[in-house]
C-alpha cells in the first residue's frame, strides 16, 4: 500500500478520490436529460413514476448521507468508498435491465445508496490526508469535482440522449465504477477508524424522516401543496424527525447530537450550503427546458450549453483558497452566495431573444459564486467537528446540499406549475413562469445568505476556534 504524507495526499490519490465524487454527482444531473426518452420508452411510465425514476436517487442519497458518513468513520472511509462504488454499480445494472417502473426506480434507489457512501467518504479521505494545513485546498479540489460532475452529467447525458438508447447511461456506470474501485484499492490508504456510532434506531428515524419530508417536497409541485399525500409526507417527516431528536438527546451515543447545532458557525455553514444548492438546482431544473423549449436546442447542444456554469467552479476554488488563508471563510461565504443570487436574477431576464453569449455570462456569474463559497462552506461544517467525526461532518454538509437542491427544484417547479397554465413547453407560458420562479428562488437565497453570513462568526457556545485535523 502506498504511503501518503499527512499534509499532501498526492496528486494521484486526489485524482482518484475526486473522480469517484464526479461520477456519483454526474448521475444527479444526467438523468434529467433522459426524461424524454424514458417517457417515450416501453417502460410505460406514468407521470408520477417518471418523477420517482428521477428522484429516487436523490431521496435515498440525501436520506442516507449522515448514517453513511458515520459508517465510514467507524469502519474505515476507504471501505465505505469501495462499498459505495459496488452499490452504485449494482443499482445502475438493475436500472439498465429494467422492463418496468418498479425495477428502474429500485435501481435508482440502489445507486443513490451507493452515492451516499461515496460522497462523505471522499470528502473525509481528502481532509484526513491533507491535514490541517491543506484542508482548504482539499475541500477546493472536492468542490471542483462536484462542479465537473455536474458538467459530465449534463454533457454526457445530453450526448447519450441524442445518439444512444437510455440504457446506455446506466451501462456506462459499470466499467467506470470497476475502474475506480481498482484505482481506490491501489492508491488510497486505509484511514484510521474512530469509535463513531451507527445508532440503528436513530439512523432509521432520521432516514425515514428525511425521506418523508423529501417526498412532500417532490410531490408538492405536481400534486398541490394541500394534497393529502403531500401533507401526510410533511407531517410524518416532522413527527419522525422530532422522535429522532428526542432519541438523540437521550441516547448515550447518538448518530448526531442535536446539541451540535448550538454551534452558530456550523449551523450557518450548513444553512449556506443548503442555500447554494437551492439556487443551483433551481437553475438546473429550468435550464434544460429553457434551452430546448425556448431556444430550440437539441439534447446534446443543451448539455454543452451549460459548460460555462462549470468554469467558475473549476477556477474560483483555487483563488478561494488563497483568499480564505488571508481573510477567513466568512467573506467568501457572503460574497459567493451573493453572486449566486445575482446570477439567478440575471438568468430570470432571459427570453427567446437573449443571445447565448449573454446567457453564458449569467451562468458564469453564478458559477463563480459557487466556486468561491462552496469550499468555505464545507470548511465551516467539517472544521467545527472533532477529527473522528470527519465523515459525519461530510455527511451533514452533503445532506444540507441535497435537501437544499430538492427545495430549489420544488420552489421553481411550483412557480412553473402555477404560472405556465399547464403548458410548460409553450415558450410564451414558460418564459414568464421561469422568470417568476427564479426571482423567488433568488430572494429566498439572498435572505438565507444574509443569515448565514451574519451567523458565521465565533460562537460563545462553541469550544473555542475551529478544530483541526481529520
Amino acid at each position: 500500500m502506498p504511503t501518503t504524507s499527512t499534509t499532501d495526499p498526492g496528486r494521484l490519490v486526489v485524482f482518484v478520490v475526486c473522480a469517484c465524487t464526479l461520477v456519483a454527482q454526474s448521475m444527479v444531473a444526467a438523468i434529467n436529460l433522459m426524461i424524454p426518452q424514458l417517457s417515450a420508452s416501453q417502460l410505460n411510465l406514468n407521470a408520477g413514476q417518471l418523477v420517482w425514476a428521477v428522484d429516487a436517487y436523490v431521496i435515498v442519497f440525501a436520506g442516507l448521507l449522515i448514517p453513511a458518513g458515520a459508517l465510514g468513520d467507524r469502519y474505515g472511509r476507504r471501505r465505505a468508498l469501495l462499498a459505495g462504488l459496488g452499490l452504485f454499480a449494482l443499482g445502475a445494472a438493475a436500472s439498465a435491465v429494467a422492463t418496468g417502473p418498479v425495477l428502474l426506480i429500485a435501481g435508482r434507489a440502489g445507486s443513490g445508496a451507493g452515492a451516499a457512501l461515496i460522497m462523505p467518504a471522499t470528502m473525509s479521505i481528502l481532509v484526513q490526508l491533507a491535514g490541517p494545513e491543506g484542508r482548504s485546498r482539499a475541500l477546493a479540489s472536492w468542490t471542483l469535482a462536484l462542479g465537473l460532475g455536474g458538467l459530465a452529467g449534463n454533457v454526457g447525458g445530453g450526448l447519450i440522449a441524442q445518439f444512444l438508447p437510455w440504457q446506455a447511461l446506466f451501462w456506462s456506470m459499470l466499467p467506470l465504477a470497476a475502474v475506480l474501485a481498482y484505482a481506490v484499492i491501489r492508491t488510497v490508504p486505509d484511514s484510521p477508524r474512530h469509535p463513531a456510532t451507527t445508532d440503528g434506531r436513530g439512523s432509521l428515524l432520521l432516514i425515514s424522516g428525511l425521506a418523508a419530508v423529501l417526498y412532500g417536497i417532490i410531490e408538492g409541485p405536481s400534486q398541490g401543496w394541500a394534497a393529502g399525500r403531500v401533507l401526510t409526507g410533511f407531517a410524518s417527516g416532522a413527527l419522525l424527525i422530532s422522535l429522532f431528536t428526542a432519541h438523540a438527546l437521550r441516547a448515550a451515543h447518538p448518530l448526531v447530537d442535536p446539541r451540535l447545532f448550538r454551534n452558530r458557525r456550523l449551523r450557518s455553514a450548513a444553512l449556506g450550503s443548503a442555500a447554494s444548492f437551492f439556487g443551483l438546482f433551481a437553475l438546473f431544473y429550468v435550464n434544460s427546458q429553457y434551452l430546448q423549449y425556448v431556444k430550440g436546442y437539441s439534447a446534446a447542444l443543451t448539455g454543452l450549453a451549460i459548460v460555462p456554469l462549470t468554469v467558475g467552479m473549476a477556477l474560483a476554488p483555487k483563488a478561494a483558497v488563497r483568499l480564505q488563508a488571508r481573510y477567513g471563510p466568512r467573506p467568501l461565504i457572503g460574497g459567493g452566495l451573493l453572486l449566486i443570487g445575482v446570477g439567478l436574477l440575471c438568468v430570470s431576464t432571459a427570453d427567446s431573444g437573449t443571445p447565448y453569449p449573454l446567457y453564458a455570462g449569467y451562468l458564469l456569474v453564478l458559477s463563480c459564486g459557487m466556486g468561491f463559497s462552496a469550499p468555505a462552506l464545507a470548511f465551516g461544517v467539517v472544521s467545527e467537528l472533532p477529527p473522528g467525526q470527519a465523515g459525519l461532518g461530510a455527511g451533514l454538509n452533503t445532506a444540507a446540499r441535497e435537501i437544499g437542491a430538492a427545495l430549489g427544484v420544488a420552489a421553481v417547479g411550483t412557480a412553473l406549475a402555477a404560472q405556465s397554465g399547464g403548458h410548460p413547453t409553450d415558450p410564451t407560458e414558460f418564459v414568464p413562469a421561469m422568470a417568476l420562479g427564479l426571482r423567488l428562488v433568488a430572494l429566498i437565497l439572498l435572505a438565507a445568505a444574509t443569515a448565514a453570513t451574519i451567523g458565521y462568526r465565533p460562537d460563545p457556545a462553541s469550544a473555542g476556534p475551529a478544530r483541526s485535523g481529520a
